[in-house]
């Protein structure tokens, strides 16, 4: 399914982790320059400002293919063509895609305009096909695009995968009426815990390198998605959109009590496990969820004017931050505060390959001349010439 060699994509895991070596300290820049150059790898841009001016060119080149055969449709039959001219779009993305990945462009920029415009031109032609039908729309851009990440790896195609296979359940449940939109919350809070579970098992139990960040935005975006799914602001609001509830002052949504403990209670057991298994993602959502906590309560009751709040609040971060450092600073494993040698956490997951192949794939071409000078040995003298 995959397009890419495999073998490219394992030499440019390999790369990256030499890079991510010789950043920490471990490896020499002639040993990074050396295994870049002994193990060809795929064309990918790590600039994120290069990539995005080759997305942008990547997009005017595609705009412009599309534009050519909308000025070669509309000459023939107007109407029949605005019907399947986002069809044919959605080919062309696909067509370009496929070239440049068989070019070997990977994350490059110019691959990313043609895959997420196939993705867009795919999701417009099923909406006006179906006459808007949501239901169906994010059925098939999540199939659409849940195919583009495994033939392409493209992680922004999983990403747009996780969105549309939200939307589908969301709509799926929208299909049994208020009682499926009553139950919305609960529904998606059991399906993002099993994925997250389904995907952390995957993660643990990986071998090829190359899935491995696809599935880490997939178990990330679980997370994300199950704190959502009952935090207290998010479903009172859906309540009054999609029910047309009204609630009065004095009155509460039903099992508030249970939806303001999951508010407080998800992001302090998202700090803790992040501490005790070292994860670094699952740590900076654990502060953006107990943030958007401490919003969701002032949403709706204004305990102390607004200045107030924020200077207590900075004064209380402030003393958490010091007496953090103070406390971590002088350990040298663990949880502490001395500087990450190595910035990615996934740095250490090809080490071994990383060594195999630098010890018996990559010779150096270098000799060195002994300091001993053995002599001629002309028979079993042991280095004699005949005499002692």
């Amino acid at each position: 399914m995959i397009v890419y060699d495999k073998k490219l994509l394992d030499n440019l895991a390999l790369v990256e982790e030499a890079k991510s070596l010789h950043s920490a300290g471990f490896i020499s820049k002639e040993q990074k320059d050396l295994i870049k150059k002994e193990l060809p790898a795929l064309k990918r841009q790590s600039n994120i400002l290069v990539r995005l001016g080759f997305f942008l060119l990547g997009a005017f080149l595609y705009l412009s293919i599309c534009g050519v055969i909308s000025l070669l449709g509309l000459t023939s039959s107007e109407n029949s063509f605005l019907e399947i001219c986002c069809y044919i779009f959605a080919i062309v993305g696909f067509a370009g895609a496929e070239f440049l990945t068989n070019q070997k462009y990977y994350e490059h920029g110019l691959d990313d305009a043609f895959i997420l415009g196939a993705l867009l031109n795919v999701g417009i032609a099923i909406a006006v096909t179906t006459e808007g039908y949501e239901l169906n729309i994010a059925f098939f851009v999540a199939v659409a695009s849940f195919l583009m990440y495994r033939r392409y790896l493209h992680l922004l195609s999983l990403l747009i995968f996780c969105l549309a296979a939200s939307a589908v359940l969301f709509y799926g449940m929208f299909e049994f009426g208020a009682i499926g939109k009553t139950v919305l919350p609960f529904v998606v809070m059991l399906f993002s815990a099993a994925f997250y579970f389904f995907s952390k098992k995957i993660i643990d139990n990986l071998k090829q390198s190359y899935y491995y960040k696809g599935l880490l935005l997939a178990n990330s975006f679980c997370l994300v998605l199950f704190y959502l799914s009952c935090n207290y602001l998010v479903v009172r609001e859906l309540s009054v959109m999609l029910l047309g509830d009204e609630i009065l002052p004095g009155n509460d949504i039903p099992f508030a009590i249970f939806f303001y403990a999951f508010t407080f209670v998800v992001p302090v057991l998202y700090l803790i496990q992040a501490i005790k298994t070292k994860d670094r993602i699952m740590l900076w959502i654990s502060f953006l969820a107990i943030g958007f906590s401490i919003y969701t309560i002032r949403f709706y009751y204004s305990v102390l004017p607004i200045e107030v709040a924020l200077t207590i609040g900075g004064l209380v971060l402030f003393a958490i931050a010091y007496f953090s450092i103070k406390k971590l600073k002088e350990k040298e494993s663990g949880l502490t505060f001395k500087p990450d040698r190595i910035n990615n956490s996934n740095a250490i997951l090809n080490a071994e390959a990383l060594i195999v192949a630098s010890t018996f794939g990559l010779k150096s071409e270098v000799k060195t001349e002994s300091p001993m000078d053995f002599g001629g040995g002309g028979f079993s003298g042991g280095g004699s010439e005949g005499s002692f």
